[in-house]
């Protein structure tokens, strides 16, 4: 394991997420130590997030909310996403995704697939996302949800996959969870993958 040394660290900030300022050296591919960097990380709660599939009609669900993260870049602000949250502290992180499922969409899932644990900003960012595949019978999915003691407003959106993966091409779609899923999904109907 190539080697990390902490010089000091620093608290900013203390809220919804946590902010600190980190000084450390690290190992260089080409031996010895580099200089030391001072770089601020945002530390967040483990997060996960599913793709809703239903087989039987080739549908797929998403989610539209406000993102004030997309609106502060210069964007409209509201993004088409996957069902998605945070892991409350002892929560098992399936249990979540099927908790999220029924506040975000009005939905059970049935068969929940992991697809891959990955970083979402790890340039900043210490929040690792658990990404979920799925089946769900759609039929009935539609509507406005989430929780108002939350600040959420989230409409349900259910396409076809070629109208999804059309979004995805088209950049209507355009944040990384609901891609990779896409992609993911994309991957298991051709038959490449299967866990």
């Amino acid at each position: 394991m190539r080697k990390v040394e902490l010089v000091a660290r620093e608290s900013l900030y203390e809220g919804f997420f946590r902010a600190e300022r980190v000084t450390l050296r690290h190992e260089l591919f080409q031996g010895g130590m580099g200089p030391e960097l001072c770089r601020e990380v945002m530390y967040k709660r483990a997060a996960a997030g599913v793709l809703p599939y239903d087989p039987r009609t080739d549908r797929l669900l998403l989610i539209e909310q406000f993102r004030i993260g997309a609106w502060a870049a210069g964007h409209e602000g509201w993004l088409l996403e996957i069902i998605a949250g945070y892991v409350e502290p002892g929560e098992d992180v399936e249990a979540m995704v099927h908790r999220e499922a029924m506040e975000e969409a009005g939905i059970e899932l049935d068969r929940l697939e992991p697809v891959t644990r990955l970083f979402l900003s790890p340039a900043s960012c210490n929040e690792e996302f658990d990404l979920f595949l799925a089946q769900a019978d759609l039929q009935h999915a539609g509507g406005i949800h989430g929780l108002v003691s939350e600040g959420e407003n989230i409409r349900v959106v259910v396409l076809s996959f070629d109208e999804a993966m059309q979004a995805a091409l088209s950049g209507k779609i355009a944040n990384a969870p609901a891609l990779l899923a896409l992609q993911a999904l994309q991957l298991r109907r051709l038959g490449g993958v299967s866990r």
